[in-house]
């Protein structure tokens, strides 16, 4: 039951591997799709019956047929990992393109806020300026007349205008800039909230905080161990069927024949009673 077991599971995981393979391999050549497709399952159904057939008939087979066949497997296995590790590769970049990284636009905005509050700082230091001449004035008594300081305030009345216009709208500037910023770093929480597992694997191994350049290699490196384990295990397996389908075989061939051995002593010593 365990052998039957073995090679259907060998098959699942080969023709899901298949699958991520060949779709793997269309984005890489995604101009000629329907052609890598049927070469990619043929070619993956061929690597399987030459796994079988080697083991079945290793001892028998020419050294130069066996060799081939070997290199083959490997060299088919080598393309099934190549077309997972481009699929896998491929459900990454969807994934990141989809999210966004808003990093720089956030950046961007920050600048373009800090720029705003530098022009309301300027235009506030300008007022200042004005209430100084106004107070000095004041101090020295001089209020009314074409030269006090009622004067001095009115003719500042257009300038302090402009100024608070200036104000006005570099915090209205600012609002809206929040508010977009705002926007941008709840798309960007949610992407982090995305990446959180492969950012503590990351962190794990490099034990400092993951910029996008750790967690980009780390990415690489779960698809690297994933497509260990995927094709070759599936190989495997396969053969690991194979020798437990010969064996029962022969088990079951030996009973047979001791059976039948017991079977036709029996019949002899009946004939000769």
């Amino acid at each position: 039951m365990i052998n039957y077991l073995a090679l259907i599971i060998a098959i699942a995981i080969s023709a899901v591997a298949a699958w991520y393979s060949i779709v793997g391999l269309i984005a890489i050549f995604a101009a000629a799709a329907i052609p890598i497709a049927i070469m990619g399952t043929v070619l993956e159904i061929g690597k399987l019956v030459s796994v079988s057939w080697l083991y079945q008939n290793w001892k028998q087979t020419p050294v130069l047929l066996k060799s081939y066949l070997v290199f083959a497997v490997v060299v088919l296995m080598f393309i099934t990992s190549l077309g997972i590790f481009g699929f896998l590769s491929k459900a990454h970049i969807d994934q990141t393109l989809q999210g966004g990284d808003n990093t720089l636009q956030i950046t961007l905005i920050e600048n373009r806020i800090k720029n705003e509050q530098r022009i309301i700082k300027d235009a506030e230091n300008v007022i200042k300026q004005l209430d100084t001449q106004v107070e000095t004035l004041i101090e020295f008594s001089r209020i009314r007349g074409p030269n006090g300081s009622i004067a001095t305030r009115n003719s500042q009345r257009g300038e302090r205008s402009e100024l608070n216009g200036v104000i006005d709208k570099a915090s209205s500037s600012i609002t809206t800039l929040n508010d977009e910023a705002a926007g941008l770093r709840k798309e960007q929480l949610k992407l982090e909230a995305d990446v959180g597992p492969i950012r503590y694997i990351a962190e794990l191994f490099y034990h400092d905080k993951a910029d996008r350049d750790v967690l980009e290699t780390a990415v690489r490196w779960v698809i690297i161990v994933i497509i260990w384990v995927f094709d070759p295990l599936a190989v495997l397996l396969l053969i690991a069927a194979n020798q437990g389908l010969m064996l029962t075989a022969k088990r079951r061939k030996r009973y047979y024949s001791r059976k039948g051995s017991v079977e036709l002593k029996t019949k002899d010593i009946l004939s000769i009673d």
